[in-house]
């Protein structure tokens, strides 16, 4: 199945029972996941429809408008086979509705599944995630695509997961960037919720935040802070300093976030005793495991790692057929 296969519905919703969040502001919407698993979608913060949408997206590229040649010929088109997700190696799962999701857009029938875990569980190697029993055909067309994506989100939770337990027992909480897989960000950010992590804006526009390039633009920290401030006024606004000196800046312009780039831990440590809680404190830039802790020990509230998105390692994840029982 494709996105131009799915049945457009008109503006009221899908009908009794769906959890697509139609409310009538669109004219049409696509709806093709079941009800129950598109609330769980909904449930964990995500878009059910933008879900559906990445699943035909990862599964047309993967057909290129054909079809799996390998499956179609090997396995006769009749035939029923249950198919278990397995942990290769251990982490912190995440994506595994997500994975539902591809093979629902796939499956030209019904298929039943079975949660061995919960996304933001902690897995060991060998540990079945999540087992599917449905057309042989479908499960293998769906195989790679539901793999790419549950392995991508399950490497940035078990990686955030790792900072999270770094930072444990401070009050500094590892939060993520904008430095997302196009297309994936929403995807992304759940699997750094998933391990722990905290989020920073999901887009430019439900926050401000005032970078180096803008206080150039706008002659200095306090008049960029105050540009956005009057131009939007119930925005958020976060802004960067590259010293002490914009800090007590920042600090008295009123911005609510600072953020503190490239700052040594001690030189964090004097920021924490400057601002003296008049804003919330973001350290980034140059940190890594080993430096978490003093960074966290300094008083910060945020270490901000682009790390956990742009170049977390997949977990190793494989799907193991076998045959219906």
């Amino acid at each position: 199945m494709s996105t131009h296969d799915l049945p457009l519905v008109p503006a009221a919703g899908c009908g009794d029972g769906c959890a697509c969040g139609a409310d009538g502001d669109e004219e049409y919407m696509e709806c093709g996941l079941d009800p129950a698993l598109a609330q769980i979608l909904a449930d964990a913060g995500l878009d059910p429809l933008e879900v559906e949408d990445i699943a035909n997206v990862a599964v047309q590229e993967d057909l290129a408008g054909g079809e799996d040649v390998t499956t179609v010929a090997t396995i006769p088109e009749d035939a029923v086979a249950t198919g278990d997700f397995t942990a290769r190696q251990a982490g912190v799962v995440a994506g595994l509705r997500v994975a539902e999701a591809v093979i629902s857009v796939v499956c030209a029938d019904e298929f039943e599944v079975e949660r061995h875990v919960d996304d933001g569980d902690r897995v060991e190697s060998g540990q079945k995630l999540l087992t599917v029993t449905t057309r042989a055909r479908d499960l293998l067309t769906a195989e790679r695509s539901a793999l790419n994506l549950l392995c991508r989100l399950s490497g940035i939770a078990s990686a955030t997961r790792a900072w999270a337990d770094a930072l444990e027992g401070t009050k500094a909480q590892v939060r993520d960037t904008r430095k997302t897989t196009p297309g994936l960000r929403s995807l992304e950010k759940f699997a750094v919720r998933c391990g722990g992590g905290v989020n920073h804006r999901m887009s430019l526009s439900d926050a401000a935040l005032v970078k180096d390039n803008h206080v150039v633009a706008a002659g200095g920290v306090r008049q960029a802070f105050a540009a956005v401030r009057e131009m939007f006024p119930e925005v958020p606004v976060e802004t960067e300093v590259d010293t002490l000196h914009q800090l007590r800046e920042a600090v008295d312009a009123g911005a609510d976030l600072i953020l503190l780039d490239n700052f040594t831990p001690g030189e964090c440590e004097e920021a924490v005793a400057l601002v003296a809680g008049r804003a919330l404190l973001e350290a980034s830039g140059g940190l890594t495991l080993e430096n978490a802790e003093a960074y966290a020990a300094t008083g910060v509230d945020f270490l901000a790692v682009g790390a956990l998105t742009h170049s977390a390692p997949i977990l190793d994840i494989g799907l193991d057929l076998r045959a219906a029982e």
